[in-house]
């Protein structure tokens, strides 16, 4: 009898649509906890514009097959069919009065506990997924796109002219131009360092081997010139079909320049110190190696490494006040991270993970063990955590020291307050405008915010305290 009911409902399913066949299938698994008309019930609301655990159909798909960790919401991948998850989505879609996948205007103005926020839309138009930005002085400041350009942001514009002869960029899947720094020394050198995905094979060719290289060079009005290669490993440690390149950068106090490498997909590799994924790296500025590296001198290691086990940061911040250095991290799904970084130190990816794999599948068991460091605080399901910067200067006086930090997936900013090294509180400050990929307190003291998806750039200022 099961058999023949459930046949039936197969066939009569079959000459509808998909939203229609995932309004049927909504009702007899999801309205019980958010509600028959989507209105919510012990569980969210469904009709909304604010999507909390990310917006399009991906996002939708992605908790519902996955479900959603640390709440209530189950893995309906082990129950439902994918075509079955997929009319959901398509019901759940179809009942908006705006689309999920819809970018909200960015608003004039910001509350938040402390501050009434003025934001300004710099610039709109002209950038090309725009990835990483950095003042030169305050009236300019150099912006890159993960497509292989730079481009200069002048008084708040966009200069209609790109950077000429920058080296060639790979730009496959995660990879691309990335970020870029100047020297604590800028005003007297003129060197510029900048991250990218490099190969000298075919790019068209999917096997085609690559890795993150660091450079510096001069600009010259328009013009990259003198440039000088500071890391680049030999061909036999690329890899083909690289995802998760990192890279962020970050001067000390002593003016050496940490960079990061994501772990390529190659999970066990972050422990491995032949290797050079999920890693992060110190440098002095001419390429050479600080002598006291936590491996220098130890066969067959890298000896730019300053700690291991990491999958994916993408957030480097100096504490204004203890020096320390902090770092936010890319989880798989769930267990993004924020972590301080000590020299040597392992940081257990993926032998000690908070999250699972894409696949639902279980990475670790274990989100702790004896030897390797555990976050200051995880993000549990993950809000693709990205930048990082702390707050310094007069403008945000209530906010001296605290800790911003940008998330792609979630698309939003949020305030981190830290006390000794540790985390007492959070507060998002910005949320559903878009991807935030960088943050800079610029030397106005303003934060300025670099949005991909869409490419844009904000400035946020106080404009009263409350």
């Amino acid at each position: 009898m099961k058999t023949i009911f459930a046949l039936s409902l197969f066939v009569s399913l079959s000459f509808l649509t998909s939203a229609q066949q995932g309004e049927i299938i909504y009702k007899t698994y999801c309205a019980g906890c958010h509600g028959n008309q989507l209105q919510g019930n012990t569980a969210s609301k469904l009709v909304k514009i604010d999507w909390q655990y990310g917006r399009g159909k991906g996002a939708i798909l992605r908790n519902i097959r996955f479900g959603i960790q640390a709440t209530e919401m189950i893995a309906w991948g082990k129950i439902l069919k994918d075509e079955e998850i997929n009319a959901v989505a398509d019901f759940i879609i179809a009942s908006q009065k705006v689309a999920p996948n819809s970018i909200r205007p960015v608003p004039e103005q910001l509350t938040t506990n402390d501050y009434l926020l003025k934001v300004e839309k710099l610039i709109v138009n002209g950038l090309n997924s725009p990835w990483g930005i950095e003042f030169v002085d305050i009236h300019r400041a150099l912006i890159t796109e993960v497509t292989g350009g730079i481009r200069w942001m002048v008084d708040g514009k966009l200069d209609p002219e790109p950077i000429k002869d920058l080296p060639k960029t790979y730009s496959q899947k995660t990879g691309g131009l990335m970020d870029i720094a100047v020297d604590p020394e800028y005003s007297k050198n003129g060197w510029v360092y900048i991250a990218f995905s490099q190969t000298d094979g075919d790019p068209a060719d999917e096997n085609v081997r690559g890795m993150t290289k660091i450079v510096r060079g001069k600009i010259r009005g328009h013009q990259w010139t003198a440039e000088q290669t500071l890391f680049e490993v030999p061909d036999s440690l690329k890899i083909p079909g690289g995802s998760r390149w990192g890279c962020r950068f970050l001067f000390d106090g002593e003016g050496d320049l940490y960079f990061t490498i994501g772990d390529m997909n190659r999970a066990l590799d972050s422990q491995d110190l032949g290797k050079p994924t999920g890693k992060i790296f110190r440098i002095h500025p001419d390429g050479t190696i600080p002598k006291d590296n936590p491996f220098v001198g130890k066969k067959g290691v890298l000896p730019a490494i300053f700690t291991i086990g990491n999958r994916n940061a993408q957030g480097l911040a100096r504490h204004p006040a203890t020096g320390e250095i902090w770092a936010t991290e890319h989880g798989p799904m769930g267990g993004d991270e924020l972590n301080i970084l000590r020299k040597g130190s392992n940081y257990g990816w993926p032998l000690v993970t908070y999250g699972i794999d894409y696949s639902g599948e279980i990475v670790s068991n274990e989100t702790q063990r004896e030897g390797m460091a555990s976050p200051v605080i995880q993000w549990t399901p993950s809000i693709a955590v990205c930048p990082a910067e702390f707050i310094t200067g007069k403008l945000f006086s209530k906010w001296k020291n605290d800790l911003l930090v940008g998330a792609l997936a979630f698309e939003e900013i949020r305030r981190v307050v830290i006390e000794k090294d540790k985390v007492t509180a959070q507060e998002i400050i910005l949320k559903g405008v878009g991807r935030v990929r960088d943050l800079k307190i610029g030397p106005d003291g303003a934060l300025y915010v670099l949005l991909n998806e869409p490419d844009m750039v904000l400035r946020i200022t106080p404009e009263k305290e409350l």
